[in-house]
């Protein structure tokens, strides 16, 4: 049998995510008859059974968990080179860079109007972005670079940009901010926080130390991380040039010394060959020091 069709693709993970033809056609906006032949010509193409269709409810067998897998990868390649495609083919040639607002952004600032200033540069138009997603946005071809700290690094390049000492934020009447100086043991019993998207996160970075659970409340973003301190429902490490951004009374900032220092990084799809993304990420470096 041929290989199977995008289409086919498409239509088999739709069915995947709802476990429902009927919900699936709806979204895809076709019939549940033309869905459920199309989803039967793929399992016929591949000769193995996508579905357990034993029971009231679909289920994926243990190839079409394999296939759930394999065709995202496959999909998202495909919008990437879609995406970059149309992009090479505009009349203005651009540079899209994106950062979550912060730490990164403040830097961006700087580097892109160093980078503006070199002959020929192409436009440059920056993506603010959240907690979690800039790698994405490079893989998927929505941005051409991001400076991040946290990220999944599968398919991207990358280069350190710079390093900075993390402090412990704390309500003000909490016990620990009678002490000048803090290490990562002394916040084991403490509620830390949740980052909402925590597939990026390495644990042990944002918790400080491994024995320490990740039981406080789901943050979205610095601000919202900052009100449940001072609330009191948690103790956070932050980078210190965050709490410097941030003073208010009722948070107070310890040093901690012996936790990781954050980590704000270029990053670039591996492979990319463009001149000016690597001109970008030079201006970058010469920027951060």
């Amino acid at each position: 049998m041929p290989e199977p069709e995008i289409r086919e693709l498409r239509y088999f993970c739709a069915v995947a995510e709802d476990l429902n033809i009927t919900r699936a056609a709806e979204r895809l906006g076709i019939a549940q008859p033309p869905l459920s032949r199309a989803i039967r010509q793929l399992e016929r193409r591949l000769g193995v059974a996508l579905f357990d269709r034993s029971e009231r409810r679909l289920a994926l067998t243990r190839a079409g968990e394999v296939l759930v897998q394999e065709a995202a990868v496959v999909l998202g390649a495909l919008d990437s080179a879609v995406r970059r495609t149309r992009r090479a083919g505009l009349p203005d040639r651009r540079l899209v860079v994106t950062a979550k607002p912060g730490v990164a952004t403040e830097l961006l600032h700087r580097v892109c109007e160093r980078f503006r200033a070199e002959p020929d540069a192409p436009q440059v138009q920056v993506v603010l972005s959240g907690f979690g997603e800039q790698a994405a946005m490079v893989r998927d071809g929505r941005a051409d670079v991001a400076i991040a700290a946290c990220f999944d690094g599968h398919g991207l390049d990358t280069e350190l940009l710079s390093t900075e000492r993390r402090v412990a934020a704390l309500p003000s009447g909490h016990a620990l901010a009678r002490r000048d100086v803090l290490s990562t043991a002394d916040l084991i019993a403490e509620p830390a926080p949740r980052w909402s998207v925590p597939a990026v996160v390495d644990r042990d970075h944002w918790l400080g130390h491994p024995d320490r659970p990740a039981d406080g409340p789901v943050v979205r973003d610095s601000a919202q991380l900052l009100e449940v301190v001072a609330l009191g429902q948690a103790v956070a490490l932050v980078p210190a040039s965050l709490a410097a951004r941030n003073v208010r009374p009722d948070v107070t900032y310890r040093p901690v010394p012996d936790a990781a220092p954050y980590r704000t990084l270029a990053l670039w799809r591996t492979g990319g060959r463009s001149p000016w993304i690597a001109k970008f990420v030079q201006t970058a470096l010469n920027g951060s020091h």
